[in-house]
């Protein structure tokens, strides 16, 4: 069983036995809601206290909605829950991850690319403090992942980069930050993602390092967040068969399995190898990663059975309850397992202060709602003018005043709404009303209406008869259920491509991808901003015209390892 008086819980004699005397009085109904994380409620569309009654279960992730709201739904389903839930949201870049107008303070890479631990601890704490306002008490991030692959779509700037020493400290003060606000922070997504150049959410991807090379990496990350005591780990929908095949020499390749279910990564590696004695949590489980493994009806039980607590979303929530309580019953998932998972959940809310001996909420929203936006918008400011890095200005374009290029003809590229990830809005009215006040006369390229005279006829004299300089803004942010994150130029003859840029001075400025100089390697002038928000593009555009100097060191290799990116 688990040991209640060592690492991460540290739970008294009294902690003790309330958890031991409310498990005993639990019904197995209610052991096995305490096993579900479900998705956040809408009470527009359901009847939250008939929600929490029904389904009791330990845990409800919330995605963006307005602050009032969130506060009320979440008051609502403690109230209404016999046994405090765990309230968690994606804090990985800021509060606006649970609250829609919060704070959009920039991305896990824009943190690191200020080189400074504050930067990420203020990631922590301001994202913590506007969850806490609505009652959230968990947070789904630090990522902890190593950006080891320019091809992956789904991670690059939600990653510390590409340095483990870096990720390790910045995700070490991104879990203080968190902490500091009584947010529990839930590190992502084991065994590693960032290798594979594929998206869980599409298959079961692969961390295809060697044992060694992962243990020299990624188990070095894990294995001293584990010793600083982190509470929660989440477990991604990700093969690592190197660890399979040394725990369990001679498995077939058809017997390896991603570690959401997968008793050789969990019980073996995470629990006997690092010596993780936490809570576990699945990824998403409606990602085709997970269901592709096995069928659903075998899938939800191997997962507990795997060593995996808490199980992260549902297909339909009637039916997964159902395959749990038969597998229950038929003793495919033992009443000792069943206790042993539920004792992690409650040992982890008494930790960590959720929950009192006597079955009582702790953390509570506060009665006032008070964001501190101001105050936060200030932190951005700061942190932005650290992060954006010029990675080369080869012709010396820079700085770029109205007296040298008058006229800016502006194109963006990947300002749109669609995605998984997408954090807070478009850039291009940004950019656009930023360069106009700097005293440009800036003209908007548009893509849906293209100038079929210009894309088939005319050359660089006509061109440079209508604007003096190019700057490209690529807003193409990192996404769930995609194949890739790259350039999609205009497919007419890549009409909006810079076929000109060896004639009229051209500048490209990335908010959201540091890769991709990959697609434009002959560009004079690359700037990495990482994050789209209002403070910056304004920090971006100050630095383009001189108004101060680039700061920002990159977390990544932008050349992604080619000569010619470089020239």
């Amino acid at each position: 069983m688990v040991d209640l008086t060592s690492k991460p819980y540290y739970l008294n004699q009294e902690q003790i036995n309330f958890l031991k005397q409310t498990l005993k009085e639990m019904t197995t109904e209610a052991k096995i809601g305490q096993l579900f994380f479900v998705v956040g409620q809408d009470e527009d569309q359901v009847d939250l206290a008939a929600f929490a009654a029904k389904y009791q279960p330990g845990g409800i992730m919330y995605r963006p909605d307005k602050a009032a709201k969130i506060k009320r739904e979440v008051t609502s389903l403690q109230t209404h829950s016999a046994i405090p839930m765990f309230v968690a949201a994606n804090l990985e870049s800021g509060g606006n991850g649970l609250v829609a107008e919060g704070t959009w303070l920039g991305t896990p890479m824009e943190m690191a690319a200020t080189n400074d631990a504050n930067a990420a601890y203020q990631l922590g704490n301001v994202a913590g403090y506007e969850a806490r306002q609505v009652g959230a008490n968990m947070s789904f991030a630090p990522i902890v992942d190593i950006d080891n692959n320019f091809r992956n779509p789904i991670m690059n700037v939600r990653t510390f980069g590409s340095d483990k020493n870096r990720v390790l400290k910045m995700s070490q003060a991104q879990a203080k930050g968190l902490t500091a606000n009584q947010i529990i922070p839930v590190i992502k997504h084991f065994p590693g993602d960032g290798v594979d150049e594929r998206d869980q959410h599409l298959l079961a991807s692969v961390n295809s390092l060697t044992a060694d090379d992962w243990m020299e990496s990624y188990g070095q990350i894990y294995h001293q967040l584990i010793e600083d005591g982190i509470p929660t780990i989440m477990i991604a929908h990700i093969m690592q068969p190197a660890w399979e095949r040394r725990l369990e020499p001679g498995i077939n390749d058809t017997q390896l399995r991603p570690a959401s279910s997968s008793k050789l990564l969990i019980d073996g590696l995470l629990r006997n190898v690092l010596k993780f004695n936490g809570l576990t949590i699945t990824d998403a489980t409606p990602m085709i990663g997970y269901n592709a493994a096995l069928a659903r009806e075998e899938l939800l039980p191997a997962t507990i059975n795997a060593g995996i607590d808490m199980i992260l979303f549902n297909k339909n929530i009637d039916e997964d309850y159902e395959i749990i309580r038969q597998a229950v019953a038929n003793g495919t998932i033992s009443a000792e397992r069943l206790d042993e998972a539920v004792t992690r959940i409650l040992a982890t809310k008494l930790a960590q202060g959720i929950m009192a001996t006597d079955g009582q909420l702790l953390t509570p929203a506060p009665k006032e709602l008070d964001l501190k936006l101001t105050e936060h918008a200030e932190i951005a400011k700061q942190v932005a003018k650290k992060a954006v890095t010029l990675v080369k200005d080869r012709d010396h374009l820079l700085p770029i005043t109205p007296k040298k290029y008058p006229r800016i003809r502006l194109y963006v590229l990947g300002d749109s709404d669609d995605g998984g990830f997408k954090e807070g809005g478009h850039v291009t009215d940004l950019f656009k009303a930023q360069l106009e006040q700097a005293g440009f006369e800036v003209t908007l390229y548009n893509r849906q209406k293209l100038d079929f005279h210009e894309v088939f006829e005319e050359g660089v004299q006509d061109l440079k008869a209508k604007f003096d300089l190019a700057l490209y803004v690529a807003n193409v942010e990192t996404a769930s259920n995609q194949t890739t994150t790259r350039l999609d130029w205009i497919h007419l003859m890549a009409a909006d491509a810079p076929w000109f840029m060896k004639s009229i001075p051209t500048i490209f400025v990335s908010t959201a991808n540091p890769y991709h100089l990959f697609d434009i390697p002959n560009v004079s002038t690359f700037i990495n901003a990482y994050t789209g928000n209002q403070a910056t593009i304004e920090a971006t555009v100050r630095k383009l015209t001189g108004q101060e100097s680039f700061e920002g060191i990159s977390p990544v290799d932008p050349f992604c390892g080619h000569f010619e990116t470089h020239l």
